[in-house]
């Protein structure tokens, strides 16, 4: 339930797939004004969240949180299997793999899988033979 008509519109718009903030940038279109306000500082390189630590700066306040976490040393979520912890979700979530067996990039060239996105494009390059990466001494 909904304390106002206002918040059950927004609410619907997930059932509905209403999005009717677009970018003005690019077109993408977003459920909620402040969403595309966020995106929008993709176009303009505004980062208006700056860490006091190191001066670093965000486009985002979720962004700038995560980053604190480096100088706090807070690492929030924790693998219920080992008790590894992680300052992000996502190292949680990549973690767990490893107990589960999961590995959900499959090679289509080899029997090979792979648990994270980033080792399976570094496999792919064993077939394209891509050599993306050349020394600035020699070439």
């Amino acid at each position: 339930s909904f304390r106002n008509t206002s918040a059950y519109h927004v609410h619907m718009r997930i059932h509905t797939e209403e999005k009717p903030y677009p970018c003005s940038v690019c077109g993408k279109s977003f459920r909620h004004r402040a969403n595309v306000i966020v995106h929008e500082r993709i176009h303009t390189g505004e980062k208006p969240y700056v860490c006091v630590e190191c001066g670093k700066s965000f486009g985002d306040a979720s962004s700038l949180r995560k980053h604190r976490r480096s100088h706090t040393g807070e690492r929030p979520y924790h693998c219920g299997v080992c008790g590894k912890s992680f300052s992000q979700n996502a190292g949680l979530v990549q973690h767990e793999k490893i107990h589960t067996g999961e590995k959900p990039y499959q090679c289509p060239e080899c029997p090979k899988s792979f648990r994270d996105k980033s080792a399976y494009v570094a496999h792919q390059r064993t077939h394209t033979k891509e050599t993306p990466y050349r020394c600035m001494v020699c070439g």
